[in-house]
């Protein structure tokens, strides 16, 4: 089986993506934080700078587009393949109201018709391989049975399917029986998405789809970096090596924020996922949330990685 790093947004960009494949490698592929071509066709600085392939080099990224727009989405995948990408990633899972409320990612499950023919007019004229990451459906996975006859009209690189509902957010349990009934059906290879948060996850999960090309894995591999390397039999991490990960991720974003102060914000919340992998009574949490200078920060981050006993695998959100 492929594994693959999911995208999250303020979290995942190439700073992170280099740090993570250096140090904990096992993903065969990373999904970048989605951008949004718009009707100028210009790619922000920001966007750019995710997107440049020698910030991303040595490191399997694959790009991730958002949009309703089928020109924005043919212009973006025309740019990326010039930049030398294999492939593009259309992003219809992303369940933010701020998003869905404009017809996007998830919103766009909700008009099946528009769907077609947005899918219809991108695979008539694009420029390189799609991938498609979905979820079951809007308000209930009985929707996915329409999706899937859309999907299956298209040369789909990949499916990846999310299995929650845009109802569901990312809260409740993934809806694994409902992946089940559609995993036949679908033409194109699918990708599993949801609720992996231990090797025993991702081996429960090979043991139950014997035939799974791949699984994505998110707020899992942020909260335990090793995670992808423990489902292929490989160790846990180390404390030493968690030190040093967590470090040169700190002092990378001083340096691509201006400085260490305008870095904490990225580094509290890698570290709101990255306390699951420890044993804590909340006061060690508490204190590095608290926070208001470097100093203070560093201090906080230093008494964890010397202080608290590591977990086997990260505590479940």
């Amino acid at each position: 089986m492929r594994w693959y790093a999911a995208p999250m947004e303020g979290v995942t960009d190439h700073i992170w993506r280099e740090a993570h494949h250096r140090y904990f490698p096992g993903a065969d592929r990373y999904y970048m934080p989605f951008f949004s071509p718009t009707a100028d066709h210009v790619l922000t600085p920001r966007v750019r700078r995710e997107l440049d392939p020698e910030n991303n080099a040595g490191v399997p990224a694959v790009p991730q587009a958002l949009t309703r727009s089928a020109p924005d989405f043919l212009w973006a995948a025309g740019e990326l393949a010039a930049m030398g990408y294999p492939e593009i990633s259309l992003n219809l899972g992303c369940p933010s109201g701020t998003v869905t409320a404009k017809g996007k990612g998830a919103g766009m499950l909700a008009d099946p018709e528009a769907l077609d023919r947005f899918l219809g007019a991108v695979f008539e004229r694009a420029p390189l391989p799609v991938s498609v990451k979905t979820r079951l459906g809007v308000a209930d996975e009985g929707e996915f049975g329409r999706l899937l006859e859309i999907f299956n009209r298209y040369p789909i690189a990949e499916l990846t399917v999310h299995a929650r509902v845009l109802r569901d957010q990312y809260g409740g349990r993934a809806r694994r029986e409902a992946f089940a009934r559609a995993l036949p059906g679908s033409r194109a290879p699918v990708c599993y998405n949801g609720d992996l948060f231990s090797a025993g996850d991702c081996r429960a999960l090979e043991a139950e789809f014997p035939a799974l090309p791949a699984a994505m894995l998110g707020r899992g591999l942020i909260a335990d970096p090793a995670l992808l390397r423990k489902a292929q039999g490989g160790p846990g991490a180390d404390r030493e090596t968690l030190r040093a990960y967590l470090g040169e991720l700190g002092e990378a974003y001083a340096r691509a924020f201006g400085g260490a102060s305008a870095a904490m914000a990225r580094m509290k919340g890698l570290w709101s996922f990255q306390f699951r992998l420890f044993e804590d009574d909340g006061t060690y949490e508490k204190r590095l949330r608290r926070a208001r200078t470097p100093e203070e920060l560093a201090s906080a981050a230093a008494a964890v990685l010397r202080d608290l006993p590591l977990r086997r695998d990260a505590a479940r959100p």
